[in-house]
């Protein structure tokens, strides 16, 4: 069974957003599900800081030794930090997917836009 933690918001295609923090930055990543259904991620490629993205467009990809998934915008807003980490360790993701494994963190164009979002039990429902 993946773990699936109660603090975070999901979407449909395997991703994870954190609560926003004060400044309406949010930390995303892909979830326990995701990292065990690819295998061994070898590579992740994300935005650059900067970017502004919109929510459920195609914004990288994540490759592993089995197959190569796209990562979705589960919000929209600007690109503020990636994490550099996962370019030399991206095994991360599959250690670590809700710690060290994260990919990127999104200032919000829209306050309440993780509302939209899965809730812990309702992912849970969906990965069954």
């Amino acid at each position: 069974m993946s773990i699936i933690p109660e603090e975070l918001s999901y979407t449909a295609e395997h991703e994870w957003v954190s609560a926003p923090n004060a400044d309406g930055v949010v930390r995303v990543g892909i979830t326990d599900f995701a990292q065990d259904a690819l295998g061994d991620v070898v590579y992740a490629q994300m935005p650059e800081v900067g970017t502004t993205i919109k929510a459920n467009d195609v914004i990288g990809e994540v490759e592993s030794t089995k197959s190569v998934s796209d990562i979705y915008a589960p919000v929209s807003g600007e690109v503020v930090s990636r994490n550099e980490a996962l370019d030399t360790d991206s095994a991360l993701i599959n250690s670590d997917p809700y710690g060290e494994g994260w990919l990127m963190e999104i200032k919000l164009a829209e306050a309440d836009a993780i509302e939209s979002l899965l809730s812990a039990s309702e992912y849970e429902q969906q990965v069954g």
